[in-house]
């Protein structure tokens, strides 16, 4: 941070405010209250996690706390007004929001991840910034010891939040996420805001029964129609990602039976796990496919795939990661060395060989598959984290924008739910081509061909399932998509890449057993970086920028390890509870002679 320079919060600016009540808030009206700015964008998982984080100290310090939402899009879709604004009903958010479309806020902060939190003092001045996920333990000391100094102070002015809910709306289903097809002619969906999954007649209108509810499920998404001999062995007909409840639950048709099959309703921290399902924390599991008689998950919280291996006795389940080292991005080749980011549908093709896979935070369209050497990932369509667009053609060409679902229609070709374009997309595996065949859809979430040739769309944003028959062709006539977000300009040669982590109050880096820090760092291309790179301990790092290489994107993945010293001199018991902190940012970077020399960015500084 400053190194005690006491540095001023620059002013909230934007497009508009929601939540409010129609009120623009400025700094000075929220003077005398600790105020928190999470900087988010509505497609990041990681930024969702941290909304729910942030729910406890919403309640336990309402009157002396303002949490405000600065929405900085990462996307083109997420900077349309309306598409904000379902987003902010979507996911519950409770608080002010300022819609920053431009990122003019998110410039004047240097925010550099999604998502960023910065603390504001009631006097206007920043305390503290901290970056990724699982800060709210070390939020919650910071914000308890701005309220007792600024108490004494005499700084503190308690008081309601000017958080003003919107009104809400009434439909059958609200944000529905994922649909299924049972063998009888019905289907199932995931009726994600309601927290229910729906069984629906053939004419995806009339209602058969509805499983779960608030407290039971908790934002649903995929939904997984079990093959007839496992539902004979297991005897149960469905599995459901229950998203944020963290875990996969099964439903038996017959009497509404819900019951969990793996995942402890904790988020999984490690970004790694194996062994059995019930003791196996998980994160944000989004889609499921029947494979290789298993279940494949979608792990979008933690950028892989894993593997659900069922008994008839859910003691007996267990998981182990199939695909993904955890780190964000696109890479292919052997599954535990490939990267991933936030994989969010998931289709078994129709001959079994392969799940397809929409890769939602690279625009890509990917598939996993057994080879001789073992399980192997591909892309067919897709570049990297900030390559987008809506172009037709072959890969070099081709993009989509945030694509949430996939199936594999008859014949071979495969649909996606090109979510943030509002259309499906056919790709042909035989010629490596992508083209359009339906337009002006709200945000297609995912989507089911029929052997008569219609789809069944699931439409998220418009609160439908419909079903729809797909023309000839149709045409994408957008253009490559760019992020808003400005490149950091580095010079080449020697770049000091420094992390900052403070820990909280009461807790110390927890050196009892070696350096509690980890630093991994990566380029795409890997020309980039001529040194520096890999896997180590501590939380500096100096990097070698190839002259050579105009841009790129550095992959940096930090960890850091911290318990509560609670012995008598301030050291860490043996028996201490511990806090994991970590972040995985991806910074663009253009290679330019009087660059930046020197990269901070902060985990957890204050």
């Amino acid at each position: 941070m400053t190194d005690g320079l006491r540095l001023r919060a620059p002013e909230l600016r934007g497009r508009r405010w929601l939540n409010t009540g129609g009120v623009d808030l400025d700094l000075a009206a929220l003077r005398g209250r600790v105020v928190v700015l999470d900087f988010w964008t509505f497609c990041c998982v990681n930024c969702l996690h941290v909304l729910d984080e942030l729910r406890p100290l919403e309640q336990e310090f309402a009157d002396s706390l303002v949490i405000v939402g600065v929405h900085s899009p990462k996307f083109e879709h997420e900077g349309r007004p309306e598409a904000v604004e379902a987003a902010v009903e979507r996911y519950a958010v409770h608080h002010p929001v300022l819609d920053d479309p431009e990122l003019v806020t998110w410039d004047a902060y240097t925010a550099r991840a999604w998502p960023t939190l910065v603390v504001i003092d009631p006097e206007g001045y920043i305390v503290g910034q901290m970056s990724g996920e699982g800060h709210a333990h070390g939020l919650a000391t910071l914000v308890r010891e701005l309220i007792t100094e600024h108490s004494a102070k005499g700084t503190l002015r308690q008081g309601d939040s000017p958080y003003v809910a919107a009104d809400e709306q009434a439909t059958a289903m609200r944000f529905p996420g994922k649909v299924a097809h049972l063998a009888d002619g019905s289907f199932v969906v995931s009726d994600t805001a309601h927290h229910e999954v729906v069984h629906l007649e053939a004419d995806l209108v009339t209602e058969r029964a509805r499983f779960g509810g608030e407290g039971v499920l908790n934002e649903p998404q995929g939904v997984l129609v079990l093959p007839p001999e496992a539902v004979d062995r297991l005897g149960y007909d469905l599995l459901v990602a229950d998203t944020v409840n963290h875990r996969i639950a099964s439903i038996r048709l017959s009497d509404g039976r819900i019951r969990t099959e793996a995942g402890t309703g904790e988020q999984l921290r490690e970004r790694s796990g194996s062994g059995p399902a019930l003791k196996q924390a998980l994160s944000s599991p989004w889609d499921l496919a029947w494979w290789i008689d298993r279940a494949v998950i979608a792990m979008a919280g933690t950028h892989q795939l894993w593997a659900l291996h069922l008994a008839a006795e859910p003691s007996n389940n267990t998981v182990a990661v199939l695909a993904g080292t955890s780190a964000e991005g696109l890479r292919d080749g052997v599954a535990d060395e490939a990267w991933l980011a936030q994989p969010s549908g998931l289709a078994t093709s129709r001959d079994g060989k392969r799940v397809w896979i929409a890769d939602s935070e690279t625009s890509a369209l990917r598939s996993i598959e057994l080879t001789d050497s073992g399980f192997e990932l591909t892309t067919h369509i897709g570049e990297g984290l900030f390559d987008f667009g809506f172009v037709d053609g072959a890969r070099a060409d081709a993009r989509m924008q945030h694509p949430l679902g996939v199936a594999e229609a008859a014949g071979g070709a495969v649909l996606v739910a090109d979510t943030y374009n509002g259309a499906v997309r056919r790709f042909d595996p035989a010629t490596g081509l992508l083209s359009t065949v339906l337009t002006d859809l709200a945000e297609p979430s995912d989507l089911l061909p029929l052997d008569d040739g219609t789809v069944v769309v699931v439409e998220s944003a418009a609160h439908r399932v419909d079903r729809r028959r797909l023309p000839a062709s149709a045409t994408a006539a957008g253009d490559r998509g760019s992020v808003r977000r400005a490149a950091t300009d580095v010079s080449p040669g020697t770049l000091e890449l420094q992390v900052n982590f403070a820990p909280p109050t009461g807790q110390k880096l927890d050196d009892r057993y070696g350096d509690p820090t980890m630093l991994m760092v990566s380029s795409t291309p890997e020309a980039l970086l001529r040194g520096g790179a890999g896997r180590a301990e501590g939380l500096a790092r100096a990097l070698e920028i190839d002259p050579t290489v105009g841009d790129g994107v550095l992959h940096i993945s930090v960890r850091a390890a911290a318990c509560d010293a609670s012995g008598p001199d301030g050291e860490v018991p043996e028996h201490a509870a511990c806090h994991l902190y970590q972040q995985d940012w991806g910074i663009p970077v253009r290679v330019v002679d009087g660059g930046d020399d020197r990269l901070e960015l902060d985990l957890r500084g204050v």
